[in-house]
């Protein structure tokens, strides 16, 4: 059987790569997980991410700061999926530290661990998760210019009710195109710095010794699983908690602003794949659904699927640094892995409404996380 260690396996992510192993059979899996309250709550052994990982892993609660619980984990594995990190744009730009040490300094700690074995080294290949964050706006086509990435959207812009962009040579609007990987990275948070660290620190590291590497840009991930008490971890989750209360809901800038939403099991799917294909050894690939969804769209997909009674209100309020849109360009993905997604956005969100109504929901502190990015002057609410 082949050894693999999943860091952060007990996460979204991870938990669900555990069981696409164990489905496929022949990997004898590791995780190493600090199972983090932000993720998993004050109970984290009732979560139900740790539970459905249980009896299907080699389990190890540490954090992958911790030099020795690392290396206690990477021992004997010949690969390693580096998932742990702390996500969020937002609450990057006021937790810079924990952002920095967990996810560059974790990822350095990963590195340390396996130079310091020496000849008695096993691991023999890293799969990266990064984000698609790294591109900042991503690519976009000017009829004058080409193919550019351009620079974020303005708060004088926004304000006055202008949420499209422009090109910065010529100043005429944009049109979205699928990002390509080799669209140059222009990370707009603290997080999407430390993603493209982590992806460069692979680059520099692992030819050095002598270990394969595959990074991940994956899109906007969502299905069963996701945490309903972090609020930093999507609109899916926020709106749900606040249409089973039939509370009213804020959707931000003018609605339109859309996303590649990709789910959670053809992720795993994706990763899996990457374990046993040398041709992705080496490569940077996205991994998304490569269509984009307004958050419009999705407020009221999830509105019938609940049948709640909640308000859609666009307020024209908006975060420093949002992108506009995100569409993937995921044809390296199929050609490499065979990657197809499997499940569709509206059978996706479906399952995702139905598991939602069996939770428990109590308050993810979204309107708390709102202030506090108001506060770091990452938040503006317009003056209705």
């Amino acid at each position: 059987m082949r050894k693999v260690l999943i860091t952060g396996g007990a996460g979204f992510i991870g938990s669900a790569l555990v069981n696409r192993l164990h489905e496929e059979g022949g990997w004898d899996v590791t995780v190493l997980d600090c199972l983090s309250e932000q993720i998993h709550g004050t109970s984290p052994d009732d979560s139900y991410l740790y539970r459905s990982i249980q009896g299907k892993c080699r389990f190890i609660r540490g954090d992958v700061r911790d030099f020795d619980a690392m290396s206690k984990a990477i021992a004997g594995c010949d690969t390693v999926v580096h998932l742990a990190a702390e996500t969020g744009t937002g609450q990057s730009m006021y937790e810079i530290n924990r952002y920095n040490e967990v996810n560059v300094m974790g990822t350095s700690n990963l590195l340390q661990a396996i130079s310091s074995r020496g000849e008695d080294n096993t691991v023999r290949k890293i799969v990266l998760s990064s984000s698609r964050s790294v591109y900042g706006e991503g690519k976009y086509e000017c009829p004058n210019c080409g193919y550019v990435n351009p620079s974020s959207r303005t708060a004088e812009r926004m304000l006055a009710g202008d949420f499209n962009l422009y090109c910065d040579v010529c100043g005429t609007k944009l049109t979205l195109v699928p990002t390509t990987e080799d669209t140059p990275a222009k990370p707009r948070s603290l997080y999407a710095f430390t993603k493209l660290a982590q992806e460069q620190m692979l680059a520099t590291m692992c030819p050095a010794m002598g270990v394969d590497y595959t990074v991940f840009r994956f899109q906007n991930v969502y299905g069963v699983g996701q945490s309903l008490d972090n609020p930093y971890t999507g609109i899916l989750s926020v709106f749900s908690t606040r249409m089973l209360r039939n509370e009213p809901i804020n959707i931000f800038e003018d609605g339109l602003e859309s996303r590649d939403f990709i789910n959670v099991k053809d992720i795993a799917a994706g990763v899996a794949a990457s374990l046993t294909r040398p041709e992705s050894n080496g490569e940077t690939i996205n991994l998304g659904s490569g269509v984009n969804t307004s958050v419009i769209e999705i407020a009221n997909i999830l509105k019938a699927s609940y049948g709640s009674s909640s308000d859609i209100n666009i307020t024209g309020d908006f975060r420093i640094g949002d992108i506009a849109h995100n569409k993937a360009d995921i044809s390296k993905a199929r050609q490499l892995l065979g990657f197809e997604p499997s499940i569709g956005l509206q059978d996706g969100l479906n399952a995702f409404c139905k598991w939602v109504e069996t939770e428990t929901i109590g308050d993810n502190g979204y309107e708390r996380s709102l202030d506090e990015m108001e506060r770091a002057g990452m938040f503006v609410r317009k003056r209705h």
